[in-house]
Parts: structure tokens; C-alpha cells; sequence
């Protein structure tokens, strides 16, 4: 509970009680308006004696009814013309292992924002634009910039950011992956539209008829993202794997690594690829007991 100065349409400024519960905000009751800001004070000092007494935990107070408004008007006067506050210590730790990890190489705070926000405040795109509107104030930070941003992210920033990725996770077990794991999933579409990339294929989620795509990732044994690709949503995802392997070896000259995915992946091509390409690997089998 809080109290809040609302501008109104007319120009006065109204000062309001409001309640926060289940993420929706409810005005309780109202103090009246002012024209002008010096007016305001009296009926925003009422609201807050009110919601000390009648709204949230009671306290047990002391002190004398003269003191009690001497400090009220005091506070009022320091921390009267204060509009919002904004809480943002969730974001301090982020920031600084962002700059650490060296992904502040990418001169773009979007990425940024994106990055900080699906750790402090999971939820959609259109909730994360909200969120983000409400921390950094950008009014041209759009649901459909956001869209637009990933686009060009891949097309644009996608090696860089796998450059990154792999010289941090090198820095950790001292200069050496050791193991890597791959695996696929697939993501679908609300809609059956179709082009190059997203097709119907064997959907994870059970949505066969709607178009999809079949995106790889390879991580470290710490879960450290190394490389991923995204392939057709018809795609086998057997035949995904040596790709992404052949494609990660060649681009950062790494092959002192031992390759783990499940018996779906590792199927009899796929291993004679990995023997003949010299690459250590783990198969998945069925444990029988007899």
C-alpha cells in the first residue's frame, strides 16, 4: 500500500491510497486534489497518517501527537516531490557478471536489458517489455523492436557472441573443455504458415500440425553454452549433431574433448562420423538386467 500524486486530464493533481495484491493495483480511497504541487502537501500528509493507521501492519507508535506531525511534515518536505522509486539492486550482481563474462564487447544494451531481464523477472516478451519500460524508462522499447533485435541479433552478433561464450568457458576449467553435451528440442508456431525454416516435422510438444524449428545446443559439463544452430522443423535431429561438432572444431580449433548425447543422437552414423573425424564420444544404452 502507498500513496500515490495522479496527474488528471483537467491539470490538477489528485492524491490517492493505493493497494497492491496479485499484481493488480486498486485505488482505496482518495484525499482530494490540488492544483499545484506546493498544494498538494496537505492532503498527501493525510494520506500517509491514514495508511499508517488504517492500512497494513499497525505499529505501535509513542510518540506524541505534536512530534508525530513535526516529522511527518518534515518527511513530507525531504521526500515530497520523490514521483517513484525504483528498486533495482536485483540488477547490480547481473550487470557485473555480465562486464566479467565480456559480453559488454557487444556495444548494445538491448541485449543487455534482455539478458538481466530473463534472470531478475522471468516471463514473456510482452511482460519483459513492461518490465523493462518500468526499470530504464525507454518509451521506444517495443514489443515488435524486440522481435526485430533477435532477428538481427543472429544475423549480426551470432558469432560473437559464441566467441565469448567459448573464451569464458575456457578461462573456468583452465583452458580446457573436457566434455561437451549436445541435444535438440523443437519450438513451434501458432500457425500454420511455412517458409524455409519453419516447417511440420516431429514435434517434442506434440503440435505436429503446426510449423516448427529445430534448434542444437552444445554446453560444457558446467552447463556453459558453447554453439548452437537452429535447423528446419522437418529436420531429423540425428542428423544434426556432427554439424554443429564439425562446425565448433573448425571455428575455435578445439578437439581434446569428449562428445556425450543420448542413444537418439548417437545412432550408428553418427558414431562412425565422430570415429572417423578422431572425436572422443559417450553413447547412451539401455541398462538390462538379467
Amino acid at each position: 500500500m502507498f500513496v500515490r500524486k495522479k496527474k488528471n486530464r483537467s491539470g490538477s493533481i489528485s492524491v490517492v491510497v493505493v493497494d497492491r495484491s496479485n499484481g493488480k493495483f486498486k485505488e482505496i480511497q482518495c484525499f482530494g486534489s490540488a492544483k499545484s504541487e506546493s498544494e498538494v502537501a496537505a492532503p498527501y500528509l493525510k494520506a500517509r497518517l491514514w495508511m499508517e493507521e488504517y492500512g497494513g501492519q499497525q505499529l505501535l507508535d509513542f510518540t506524541e501527537p505534536d512530534l508525530k506531525m513535526q516529522e511527518a511534515i518534515e518527511t513530507e518536505r525531504m521526500f515530497g516531490k520523490v514521483d517513484s522509486v525504483l528498486i533495482n539492486g536485483a540488477q547490480l550482481l547481473p550487470n557485473r557478471i555480465y562486464d566479467g563474462i565480456g559480453f559488454n564487447r557487444i556495444e548494445d544494451d538491448i541485449l543487455r536489458h534482455l539478458v538481466i531481464a530473463r534472470i531478475s523477472q522471468l516471463a514473456s516478451k510482452l511482460a519483459t517489455v513492461a518490465y523493462l519500460k518500468s526499470c530504464y524508462d525507454e518509451e521506444d522499447l517495443e514489443l515488435n523492436r524486440i522481435y526485430k533485435y533477435m532477428d538481427r541479433l543472429y544475423a549480426t552478433r551470432r558469432e560473437l557472441i559464441q566467441q565469448i561464450s567459448v573464451e569464458h568457458t575456457l578461462k573456468i576449467p583452465g583452458g580446457r573443455i573436457g566434455v561437451v553435451f549436445y541435444d535438440v528440442t523443437t519450438l513451434y508456431f501458432e500457425t500454420d504458415r511455412q517458409d524455409i525454416l519453419r516447417q511440420p516435422g516431429f514435434s517434442k510438444d506434440g503440435k505436429n500440425k503446426e510449423s516448427q524449428i529445430v534448434p542444437g545446443l552444445l554446453v560444457s559439463a558446467g552447463g556453459y553454452p558453447l554453439s548452437y544452430s537452429v535447423f528446419c522443423g522437418s529436420q531429423y535431429e540425428g542428423r544434426t549433431m556432427t554439424p554443429v561438432i564439425d562446425d565448433f572444431i573448425q571455428r575455435f580449433s578445439l578437439t581434446d574433448f569428449v562428445i556425450v548425447a543420448d542413444s537418439g543422437l548417437m545412432n550408428k552414423k553418427n558414431v562412425e562420423l565422430l570415429r572417423k573425424a578422431g572425436c572422443k564420444y559417450i553413447t547412451g544404452a539401455r541398462i538390462i538386467c538379467y
